[in-house]
């Protein structure tokens, strides 16, 4: 018997991702893939799944699937729950950051999240649509990858590879700041601002409604460029997820997962990847502050 889950409703974007494709830069890809990597790994760990599965990205919830058959899932990310439809008996509130197993026709709902901005779902067997560049994340730059989920889209779920996680009850939740300080590596045109490991640090920045997978823009100090530099133009270079980009109007932008491959203003510094996760669930109005790190010598 086929396993499908089946959207019934859809809410701001729904994607269906995993750990990404890196190694494609060289043709313009970029790496896609959860912004939230730990919360990804998590859901999927917590479904007896292995690492590399794919799962559902949901940005503010609004999401309701049905299972065709008996499955397990399981949402992490913002604290908060699942609501459960099931034939016959009324809508119930599962605590999410755990395993919730489902019968063929129960419809599970994610709802809106009351602090931060995107949940993931992990699903037992996995989201089997077809990968590409060995990947089956959506890549809402390029166009790689499965299309948003919209009402009406079956997902097909591979077969369990494992038993799901028993006995923790809820794991993993805490709770999303509306403040985050970030670790910055400087460079490599961080002499292309005017002092700026020192604006950097002084500075506070709040994140822009206008952000998306592609990156956060943040309002605040402008980073002057330094007079050495005044009306020089840089060559477009390669971009990395965490590159902290700085456009004429000297208002940084952080690059996440689905950024260009190239661009033409100066990066001034690199969020440390063990920290930009905190890029995918900081809300519009957040406020960012940086501790730069000179690079090794």
């Amino acid at each position: 018997m086929t396993r499908e889950l089946v959207v019934e409703e859809v809410g701001p974007q729904a994607l269906v991702v995993d750990r990404g494709r890196p190694g494609w830069a060289h043709i313009g890809v970029p790496p896609a893939g959860a912004l939230d990597g730990p919360a990804h790994a998590l859901a999927q760990r917590l479904v007896g799944n292995d690492p590399d599965a794919a799962g559902l990205e949901i940005l503010l919830g609004g999401l309701a699937l049905r299972a065709t058959a008996a499955t397990t899932v399981a949402l992490t990310g913002p604290p908060g729950g699942l609501r459960l439809r099931r034939s016959g008996a009324r809508e119930r509130v599962v605590a999410s950051h755990q395993p919730v197993h489902l019968a063929a026709g129960d419809v599970v709902v994610v709802p809106a999240p009351t602090s931060g901005l995107r949940g993931y779902l992990g699903v037992g067997g996995g989201v089997a649509v077809d990968a590409v560049l060995g990947s089956r994340s959506a890549d809402t730059l390029s166009g790689l990858g499965p299309a948003p989920l919209a009402v009406g889209t079956r997902l097909p779920v591979g077969p369990p590879t494992a038993v799901p996680a028993v006995g923790t009850g809820a794991i993993g939740v805490s709770a999303v700041p509306d403040a985050a300080v970030v670790t910055l590596h400087l460079g490599p045109r961080a002499d292309w601002v005017d002092d700026a490991a020192g604006r950097l640090r002084a500075g506070t920045w709040t994140v822009a409604p206008t952000g998306d997978r592609v990156g956060v823009r943040l309002e605040g100090p402008a980073l002057e460029r330094a007079a050495a530099r005044a009306g020089e133009e840089l060559r477009s270079e390669g971009l990395v997820g965490g590159a902290v980009q700085v456009p004429p109007d000297g208002q940084p932008v952080v690059f996440l997962a689905d950024h260009p491959t190239t661009g033409g203003y100066p990066v001034v510094g690199v969020v440390d990847p063990a920290e930009l996760a905190v890029f995918a669930q900081l809300r519009p109005g957040s406020s960012v502050r940086f501790s730069p790190v000179a690079p090794a010598t």
